[in-house]
């Protein structure tokens, strides 16, 4: 199908962007890299009346790092986040921007797009819980820099106001001792995972001193898995505290029956998709070099 007639504008700044946005009501949407939006447009699940392209914005394609914080703008593509060093600094961004469809989509795709879109398939809103990033934006009323937590509020809808952009994420470097994984679960690289889960510990001795777990695809928003950080926090983690943290990762999550499977599977997907990334985060917590990628089916 091709998407419904729209007016197309582009904006060359962010406050020019937010005055369209607020000028032309509810019916513009914000064009960045286009591979959330428009895929929604070609099903015709929303046909807006306007599109406001904020591609070429100057200055939100940067990543800043100023030490123990990052700042990502927003149309800072996938690719460009997996060849960045931050992606080895911080290995669990690498297995997200490395595992996201394929190399045309990474290419195009923006992590701000894909925040934005308040898709609970999308990889990036669900490993973002692990790192207790931090969503700057730009709207009528000024700046504004929300939690992740409670960002994505619904199916395909998040807290951003009208004529509000996401402008960047902001997120503090996990410290020594410290390991994460995100670990997805899909049919194809183009597909969107069938359940992916993202992990961040912290050590103290060989004990966890904070744990971070989140799921992607398990409902109508991304899922803090508090049940499973509960699990770990303070635990010598082995064999037997793993499979008691899967467990709880699948009595956790409410997924959805759809073509990818029952919600039954998707909960033994869930529990085998948080052993492997606990492991996985685990070592690298203790300084060993992991490669990680998806698994597929």
């Amino acid at each position: 199908m091709y998407p419904a007639p729209f007016h197309y504008h582009r904006a060359h700044s962010v406050s020019e962007a937010v005055a369209m946005l607020s000028e032309i009501g509810e019916g513009a949407r914000v064009l960045a890299g286009g591979q959330s939006l428009l895929p929604i447009l070609k099903l015709r699940f929303d046909e807006p009346t306007d599109l406001v392209d904020i591609g070429r914005i100057a200055g939100l394609d940067r990543i800043d790092d100023s030490g123990d914080e990052v700042t990502i703008g927003a149309l800072v593509t996938h690719r460009r986040i997996a060849a960045s060093p931050l992606a080895a600094a911080i290995p669990v961004i690498g297995d997200c921007a490395n595992g996201i469809a394929d190399n045309q989509v990474r290419t195009r795709g923006t992590i701000g797009g894909s925040v934005s879109s308040g898709d609970p398939n999308c990889d990036w809103p669900a490993l973002l819980h692990t790192l207790d990033a931090r969503i700057v934006t730009q709207g009528p009323g000024g700046s504004r820099t929300l939690d992740i937590n409670g960002f994505v509020a619904d199916l395909y809808q998040t807290i951003l106001q009208p004529g509000e952009i996401v402008t960047a994420i902001r997120l503090r470097k996990p410290g020594a001792a410290s390991g994460g994984a995100y670990c997805g679960f899909k049919r194809c690289s183009p597909a969107y995972p069938t359940v992916s889960v993202g992990v961040q510990l912290t050590l103290k001795g060989n004990k966890v001193a904070a744990a971070r777990v989140a799921a992607g695809s398990v409902g109508f928003v991304p899922a803090r898995l508090g049940e499973v950080e509960a699990v770990l926090q303070g635990q010598a983690v082995d064999a037997a505290c793993i499979q008691r943290a899967a467990e709880a990762a699948a009595e956790a999550v409410n997924p959805l029956e759809d073509t990818r499977g029952s919600a039954a599977f998707k909960r033994r997907v869930t529990a085998a998709m948080t052993a492997r990334a606990i492991g996985i985060a685990l070592r690298r917590a203790n300084g060993e070099t992991v490669k990680n990628k998806h698994e597929y089916y």
